[in-house]
This record gives C-alpha cells, sequence and structure tokens, in this order.
C-alpha cells in the first residue's frame, strides 16, 4: 500500500529518450509519485522555475546541455526554496560519474534500472529531502520565535530605562547618595541588556532577509567624528587616548547611515571596551586594490573595486591565535573576560557584506589588535 507521504512527492525525470521517460514514469507512478518530465537540460531547469519539485531524476548524457550542466545550474545558480535532490541515470560505460557528485548530485543509478533499485534509491533521497525541510522548519520557526521573542523585550526595557532615567534626574524626588549609586548600577545593567536584545534582533534580521537597507551617499568623515563623539566619555573613564586620523579629502560612500553608524560604534565601543591603557585610533585611507593572498573567502571581483580603508586598532592585549579564524561567527565568545554574547562582530560582518565590503582582522597577541573595513566607493 502506497504511504500518504509519498503521494504528495512531485519527481522531474528529465532524460532525452522517451522510451526511457516511459518507463521511470510508469513505475514511479505506480508508487504514487506525481511526474513532470523534460526531454532535455534546458526544459528540465524551466520546469524546476515553474514549479519546484522534490526529486529531480537526471539522464547524465543528453545533447546541448548534459547533465553536469544542469546539475552545476541547479547549485550554482538556480534559487530554490528548498533543497531537491539529484539522482544521475547513467549507462554502465559513462566515465567520470565522480564529476556529477562533486558538481552536486546526491546518488546515481546506472542502465538498465531495475525496480527495487531505483525505487530503493528514490525512496532514500526524499529521506533526505524531507529530513532537511523539517530541519529548516524547525530552523525558521525558532529563528522567528527568536526574532518575536526579542521584539516583544524591547518594549519593557525600553520602560525600564525611561524610569531609570527619571529617577535618575530626580524628577521623582530627590535620591540619597547611596541610592544614586544602586540607580545607577540598575541603569548601566539595562543599557547593556537592551544593547544585547537589540543585537540579536538585528542577526536575526538580517538572517531571516527581512532587512531592507536605504542607500544614500554617506560622509564617512562626519559620521566617524559622531561616532568617536558619542563614545569619547567611555574612553576618558579610562584615560584612553582616542584619536582620529582623516588624511583623505574623499570619503564619500554608498551605504545605509544607520547600519554603518552602528557597525563603527561595534568596532570603535569594543576597541574601548578591551582596552586598558594606551589608544584607540580610527583613520581612514582609500585603497585600489586588495590583496587576496591569505583571504580565500573573497571574491576575483574584490580586486577591481575602488574602496575606502578604515582601520580601528587599539594598544590592547590582543586576540589569541586560536580565536581569530572564528572571531567573525555567530555566537562565538572570546576568552577576555569582558567578551560579551558572541554576536557584535557577526553582526559587523553582516553589515559589511550587506555594503558589499570586507571586514578583516591583524591582530598579534599582546600588541594589540586592528579591524580593517573596506567599503566600495560606489556599489
Amino acid at each position: 500500500m502506497t504511504s500518504q507521504s509519498s503521494r504528495s512527492d512531485k519527481i522531474l525525470v528529465v532524460d532525452d529518450s522517451p522510451d526511457n521517460v516511459f518507463l521511470i514514469k510508469t513505475i514511479l507512478e505506480e508508487e504514487g509519485y506525481t511526474i513532470s518530465t523534460a526531454e532535455n537540460g534546458i526544459s528540465a531547469l524551466a520546469e524546476l522555475k515553474a514549479s519546484p519539485c522534490d526529486l529531480v531524476l537526471l539522464d547524465l548524457m543528453m545533447p546541448g546541455m548534459d547533465g553536469y550542466e544542469v546539475t552545476k545550474h541547479i547549485r550554482k545558480e538556480m534559487k530554490l526554496p528548498q533543497y531537491v535532490p539529484i539522482l544521475l541515470i547513467t549507462a554502465h560505460d559513462t566515465p567520470n560519474v565522480a564529476h556529477g557528485l562533486d558538481l552536486g548530485a546526491d546518488d546515481f543509478i546506472r542502465k538498465p534500472v531495475t525496480v527495487d533499485e531505483l525505487l530503493a534509491r528514490v525512496r532514500s533521497l526524499l529521506r533526505l529531502k524531507h529530513s532537511m525541510d523539517e530541519r529548516d522548519e524547525i530552523a525558521r520557526q525558532r529563528e522567528d520565535f527568536v526574532s518575536r521573542l526579542t521584539h516583544d523585550l524591547r518594549t519593557p526595557l525600553v520602560a525600564a530605562d525611561r524610569m531609570l532615567m527619571l529617577f535618575q534626574q530626580g524628577a521623582l524626588g530627590t535620591l540619597s547618595t547611596q541610592m544614586q549609586e544602586v540607580i545607577a548600577i540598575m541603569a548601566r545593567s539595562n543599557i547593556n541588556l537592551l544593547s544585547m536584545v537589540n543585537t540579536l534582533l538585528e542577526v536575526y534580521r538580517f538572517e531571516a532577509g527581512r532587512k531592507s537597507l536605504a542607500f544614500q551617499p554617506v560622509n564617512l568623515g562626519q559620521l566617524l567624528e559622531e561616532v568617536t563623539g558619542e563614545l569619547s566619555p567611555l574612553a576618558q573613564d579610562k584615560a584612553l587616548l582616542l584619536n582620529v586620523d582623516f588624511t583623505e579629502e574623499s570619503n564619500t560612500v554608498m551605504g545605509d547611515r544607520l547600519e554603518l553608524h552602528r557597525l563603527f560604534t561595534n568596532l570603535i565601543g569594543n576597541a574601548i571596551k578591551f582596552t586598558d591603557s594606551g589608544s584607540v585610533t580610527i583613520r581612514f585611507t582609500s585603497q585600489r586594490q586588495f590583496d587576496k593572498s591569505n583571504q580565500s573567502h573573497i571574491s576575483e571581483r574584490s580586486n577591481s573595486i575602488d574602496y575606502i580603508r578604515i582601520e580601528i586598532a587599539d594598544t590592547g592585549p590582543g586576540i589569541p591565535p586560536e580565536e581569530q579564524a572564528t572571531i567573525f561567527e555567530r555566537f562565538r565568545q572570546g576568552s577576555h573576560k569582558s567578551s560579551g554574547s558572541g554576536l557584535g562582530l557577526y553582526l559587523a560582518r553582516r553589515i559589511v557584506e550587506a555594503h558589499q565590503g570586507i571586514i578583516l582582522l591583524n591582530c598579534e597577541l599582546g600588541k594589540g589588535s586592528m579591524f580593517i573595513v573596506l567599503l566600495p566607493t560606489k556599489i
């Protein structure tokens, strides 16, 4: 008896031989699967765009666009809403099946196909498909829950911040010195918590694809002066020198000013937080080329872009080598006593990448850290 789950599965059969298509279609329809067909690679891609399926049975050797090219297009270029397994169908004498697997196919079966083997491989790949869909749905529900929860948490935190501010301003009566100190501690803790909630909310907006940026010309000199001015009291409290070195006359980039403000507030604020003595220096210059020799994840396109290079350097303890490789990943907390949730630098990376820029770390343990942001002058 055919299971209810198999009846809802749609399978695309791609083969230039009508006889092969008829045979496979007959076998699978008897098991309750919904079958669509395509006689070549181009029509297969068109069918996938028009109506996504749960599994692709793909003949490897076809005239024009062969199975290799179809697999490459599906995995590299098509933006399908869900993962679609690919089962290659190949003749016994077809060489280099491994190439198809390397391009992203999930399994293969040789002609002439037997009924039992075909059905077994189809069931196996559909189990994989359903497992991945279930995992992705759980992840989406979790992210949506966290996003909603984080958003709801902001309301009482903002209300508490306003109330504590009224206490500090004496609007609700005169406070003793001891009460003033307690209220100040509560206010700082509330601000820290609100900052963490805001960061978490922004992270999930990026990851859920709900973040829209408003690009406009942004004067980086003015923006960095604004950020350093806002953070200068923190540096003064620690007797740190906050140096700015803006030598470039042309310092305009296309970007979302609010997000760039968030980015540099994060990076400069971190530099101040992790530096106990000495200085924090912010400088920027133009950079016409980018050396990718030690940055394999940077695309070739990076060499043809004009950047403005912003450096935030501190005289803090630096970052251990074992932490540097994962410093921009989510929830990667450092070993320093002041390390936070592990989301700040991850969010910084997402903001920079949303501006088609690059963020790097240049650090030597015991000699401070330098975060480098490369922002394109044009997007």
